[in-house]
């Protein structure tokens, strides 16, 4: 568990960690995550966000060390996702259930959905203001970031941002700050955007734009998952940003499932081809790999190139499973080819190209099917293939910058 750590003058950490949660809706947590509230103690004493259901005790624990919970004044509500309000009706028991929960007009209606019972909402607009002493709160309504509900609290005086599910990471380590954690953070990062954002990256470009404009101070970054940005804040929002642009490197990130060996055998080649062109390649097996850590290659990758065997005239299943999360994730401005070995049937590349450009995706070459096993020929051919994605990706950063 978390101790207590304030992390400003009268700023405190109350949240708790989750060593053992292995799978976050289909997203790996290898490393367990945290769920982070904060208690700010002022003339009013103000909790924001709470933690899920099975922590509620050791969240009370943690805000016993420094206060009693029953002197706390209000909640806000940042996002009602359950893994930040699962312990809430537990917890206004104990504050006061008379006492206000700050939400957005989303989440008062989520809420209320929610949870049976009497909790007592107040509904905000985005950019009002609230006093409690010496600070001020600022609400910034951030839907689709990533729920309609979803939102932001600002204190102005000391640039403080609790971001929710923004900025966040999966990750249960010792360090609770950026500049303890050191550089391997930002794959916990770049996962948590690949996996969890990227559905919404126009939305992120935005909201990043609009807080430039605004000319807001940004000092520390607390989001409710993983590690407070405090050393350099400017870090990860010139990550997101870069990602949000949906960003490539010169990079192919080859999937493939194989019964017999046979499309094995091509992905192979398929990636000797590519590398050939001086392009770098991933190479995933779709049975081996967890679908989120496939999605986090997928993050600065230039081309998907996707090789599946046919079954029962159709693509693979583990194959499809990947295909349709990462269609649901709506990655853009990529490139894709397909390939496959097939036995009496040879649907499958036909139905990748099928879903290739239901995605958008641009597809630079028709695609492979080898019958059975690949001989020396098919292998030449696979190799060849690979040549022109490299070759077509090459041309696509001619300039040698990262490009969208």
């Amino acid at each position: 568990m978390y101790k207590p750590v304030e992390i400003a003058k009268g700023i405190y950490n109350v949240g708790c960690r989750d060593w053992d949660i292995r799978d976050f809706h289909g997203y790996s947590t290898y490393q367990g995550t945290t769920y982070n509230a904060f208690l700010i103690v002022d003339e009013k004493i103000v909790l924001v966000d709470a933690v899920k259901k099975e922590f509620t005790q050791e969240l009370l624990d943690n805000i016993s060390a420094i206060v009693d919970p029953a002197k706390i004044d209000m909640v806000v509500s940042n996002h009602t996702e359950m893994d930040h309000t699962g312990a809430l009706p537990a917890l206004m028991d104990r504050i006061g259930i008379e006492k206000p929960v700050f939400c957005s007009k989303m989440g008062e209606k989520n809420l209320k959905e929610h949870f049976t019972g009497n909790l007592n909402l107040r509904s905000i607009t985005d950019g009002e203001d609230l006093s409690i002493g010496q600070r001020t709160l600022t609400f910034i309504e951030t839907k689709m970031l990533h729920w309609p509900d979803s939102m932001f609290t600002y204190i102005k005086n000391e640039g403080i941002l609790f971001s929710s599910d923004a900025f966040g990471q999966h990750y249960a380590g010792d360090a609770m700050f950026d500049d303890e954690a050191g550089e391997e953070i930002m794959s916990h990062a770049a996962k948590y955007f690949a996996n969890i954002l990227l559905n919404y990256a126009p939305r992120v470009e935005q909201l990043l734009a609009t807080v430039k404009d605004s000319g807001m101070k940004i000092s520390m970054i607390c989001p409710d998952h993983g590690i407070l940005w405090r050393k350099d804040p400017g870090v990860i929002i010139d990550a997101y940003a870069r990602w949000s642009r949906q960003e490539c490197e010169p990079k192919a990130l080859i999937l493939f499932d194989t019964m017999w060996e046979s499309t094995a055998a091509m992905a192979r080649q398929v990636a000797r081809g590519i590398e050939s062109q001086g392009v770098g390649v991933r190479i995933m097996n779709t049975r081996k790999c967890h679908r989120s850590d496939i999605m986090t290659e997928m993050l600065d990758s230039k081309a998907l190139v996707v090789g599946s065997p046919t079954l029962n005239n159709g693509i693979f299943p583990v194959v499809a499973d990947v295909m349709t999360y990462i269609k649901g994730l709506r990655p853009k401005n990529r490139m894709a080819a397909a390939f496959g070995s097939y036995g009496w049937s040879g649907e499958a590349v036909k139905i990748l190209n099928r879903e290739f450009e239901t995605m958008g995706l641009e597809i630079v070459t028709p695609g492979l099917a080898v019958k059975y096993v690949p001989d020396a020929d098919d292998l030449a051919r696979s190799f060849e293939m690979g040549e022109t994605i490299g070759q077509k990706i090459n041309t696509a950063f001619a300039k040698g910058k990262p490009i969208t």
